[in-house]
């Protein structure tokens, strides 16, 4: 998962979230143990497309759910053929009412490509230090991830099964371009097995303060869509004694130029609406009451430019809630030191508003370019797009009580998650997705997909005992 929200920073137990909330029973230590154990064999299964399987790791999660009484007929693990390392899992706890829509829980389990020589430590093996967990995966994804099974284990061994099903389904291919993702798999070819009511994936955290103070937990309602485009630019070229004006390079260039130059215009829907409305309070409570008056004014006035281009400057987060973004991210062209370019060619990565079509954006650089002889071509689309599921009391209702619980006095926001998430083909396929996740990290985000990923063992405990609370409550609702 790609996230760019800021999410300020969270000491080592220096939080009133490390310690245990009132009224929240403290989980045996056999129980703790076990949840451990769980997570540390599902960190050490490498998982990177290069080197691992997810399809190891789905393997040990199932002997995990078997091993705690859950029959092979409610275990379904997957694979395609010419992807025998890219499998998941989909397991089923049945509900006391079929007749009831089942509740999904859904994790990625492959991770970034990790080098050992890079790291201070061995990124395939779990290390607690300094009250953190470090290792790839620690955090994206597989925090999650172990947590679902964690959570089914626990209610197969409680006596009374909840009203509704509670299906999990451990995906692969979430990280890496071109690979065998297994959301997109099921929700294409075993959407009965996956069929629910709604589902809870990765996708929003909570952020904090500079000074370690809980700021927000969000709950993520709709995300964009990631596309790329090539701007391409093809010449006959020559000897570079004899320069002509009709240069490739230049041409693309200037082409980048004014994409550069061009901002797309805000829009807004259900869930960016709620979120400055709720970060304007925030802001004032700050003292920054210039920003805090522009977010409620661009809420209650979408068409107020003065107010969205005070809050657009101030946080590229903020800006790429607001709107389509587009930014040059590759470059190649020329063949030879001393020859003019026969080829250049440059890659913008888009985005893209929900409601928005990937075929509009392309047509919307074109325009921007203003040059034929630049080609924007789009590239094969990770997925479809779909508009953002409905964030109803029913589900923002319990999280804003358990919020209130655990974490007294933090806010609970909805967010537009402007990078991309497996929610992508569940939601696309009629399966509403929510990003509920109450992990708590520094400004640099635990080092997702970087060099030394962590996460904070208080954090990622209260985040279990959160996240099995809200699973009860879901399923428990007729």
């Amino acid at each position: 998962m790609i996230r760019s929200t800021i999410l300020p920073a969270l000491g080592a137990c220096a939080l009133a979230l490390c310690v245990a909330a009132p009224g929240r029973a403290a989980p045996a230590a056999s129980d703790e143990a076990r949840f451990r154990d769980l997570y540390r064999e599902l960190i050490e299964t490498n998982t990177t497309l290069s080197q691992g399987s997810c399809t190891l790791a789905a393997e040990r999660m199932a002997a995990r759910l078997r091993a705690a009484g859950f029959p092979d007929a409610d275990l379904h693990p997957f694979a395609a053929p010419d992807h025998p390392r890219e499998g998941g899992l989909v397991a089923v706890l049945p509900g006391r009412d079929a007749r009831l829509k089942a509740i999904l829980l859904l994790a990625h389990i492959d991770v970034v490509e990790a080098k050992r020589e890079d790291w201070e430590r061995d990124p395939f093996k779990l290390v607690e230090e300094n009250g953190n967990f470090y290792a790839r995966g620690a955090f994206d994804d597989k925090a999650e991830a172990a947590i679902w099974v964690d959570t089914l284990i626990r209610l197969r061994q409680e006596k009374r099964p909840p009203l509704r099903a509670i299906k999990l389904a451990l995906t692969c291919g979430e990280e890496t371009a071109g690979a065998f993702n297994g959301a997109e798999w099921l929700a294409a070819n075993r959407r009965d097995l996956i069929d629910a009511a709604f589902a809870v994936n990765e996708g929003a955290f909570g952020e904090l303060d500079a000074q370690g103070k809980p700021v927000m937990l969000e709950v993520e309602a709709g995300e964009k869509t990631a596309e790329n485009y090539r701007l391409e630019v093809t010449n006959v070229g020559g000897h570079s004694s004899r320069p002509v004006k009709d240069n490739a390079i230049y041409r693309l260039a200037g082409a980048l130029g004014r994409i550069e130059a061009y901002e797309f215009p805000a829009q807004f829907d259900d869930a960016n609406r709620a979120y400055f409305a709720g970060l304007a309070k925030i802001q004032a409570a700050k003292g920054a009451a210039d920003v805090a008056a522009a977010m409620n004014a661009l809420v209650a006035n979408p068409h107020d430019e003065q107010a969205i281009a005070l809050v657009s400057s101030r946080d590229p987060s903020w800006n790429a809630t607001l709107r389509t973004t587009c930014v040059a991210t590759l470059l190649e062209a020329g063949h030879a030191t001393n020859a003019l370019p026969q080829r250049a060619r440059a890659n913008v990565n888009c985005r893209i508003f929900p409601g928005v079509s990937i075929e509009a954006v392309g047509r919307q650089l074109e325009q921007i370019v203003a040059d034929p002889a630049v080609k924007v071509i789009a590239d094969a689309a990770r997925g479809p797009s779909s508009t953002p599921p409905p964030l109803t009391p029913d589900i923002l209702g319990p999280v804003t009580r358990l919020a209130a619980e655990f974490f007294p006095g933090v806010p609970v926001l909805p967010i537009l998650q402007p990078g991309a998430t497996d929610g992508q083909f569940l939601n696309a396929a009629g399966i509403p997705t929510y990003g509920i996740e109450p992990l708590f990290a520094r400004p640099d985000l635990g080092h997702i997909h970087g060099l030394n990923e962590y996460v904070s063992v208080r954090s990622l405990l209260d985040c279990r005992a959160f996240l099995y609370r809200l699973v009860k409550i879901y399923a428990d609702r007729p």
